[in-house]
């Protein structure tokens, strides 16, 4: 008998169902959501509404490479790190609140 392992050996066959399984499960939905948060930051401009990942509510008054000064009330101005948004929302949310 040949012990030599095959391209159908059934070990190898599982190991690489459970890597293409976990590719799609896992690897592929977070590409694919930390692709969109990076759009959704490039995109976001003077005059957006957004949320910051703390939870702070504002305004976008200021744009730069890496930090965006966001409005909070009439007087106060944060500077956010852009990676700390969470959401950008519709125009009008915070008039709403």
């Amino acid at each position: 008998m040949n012990d030599t392992p095959t391209i159908f050996d059934p070990t190898l066959l599982l190991l690489v169902g459970f890597m293409v399984l976990i590719y799609f499960l896992m690897i592929r939905p977070e590409n694919k959501r930390r692709k969109a948060h990076q759009e959704m930051l490039a995109s976001i401009e003077v005059g957006d509404e957004i949320v910051t990942s703390g939870g702070i509510l504002g305004k976008v008054v200021k744009v730069k490479e890496q930090f965006l000064v966001v409005s909070v009330s009439d007087s106060v101005n944060l500077k956010v790190q852009n990676t700390a948004v969470a959401s950008v929302l519709p125009k009008g949310t915070l008039k709403s609140i």
